[in-house]
């Protein structure tokens, strides 16, 4: 499965945001593969593609950034499936 993950950098934690996602990114968790990470000028601060076999693997990937922003995570579902349901 593909996640979309947007982070909001928390008020004065730039610095220590860069450190965290630099150490994770450095090694991310077991099971989690990143495909594409970016940062965004508008709402988020950063957007990152993540592939892992459930949201709960992402979800407690992800935990530990509580502590430097806000991120919100979604299932990206391929076009196509979801043209396939539709017909």
């Amino acid at each position: 499965m593909v996640f979309i993950t947007c982070f909001k950098i928390a008020v004065g934690k730039a610095q220590e945001a860069y450190q965290w996602a630099d150490r994770w990114l450095a090694q991310p968790p077991a099971g989690i593969k990143v495909l594409g990470t970016y940062l965004t000028l508008g709402r988020y601060d950063a957007v990152w593609l993540l592939e892992a076999a459930s949201e709960r693997e992402v979800v407690k990937a992800l935990q530990s950034s509580r502590e430097v922003a806000v991120s919100e995570t979604m299932v990206a579902v391929p076009r196509a499936e979801i043209r396939k349901t539709l017909a």
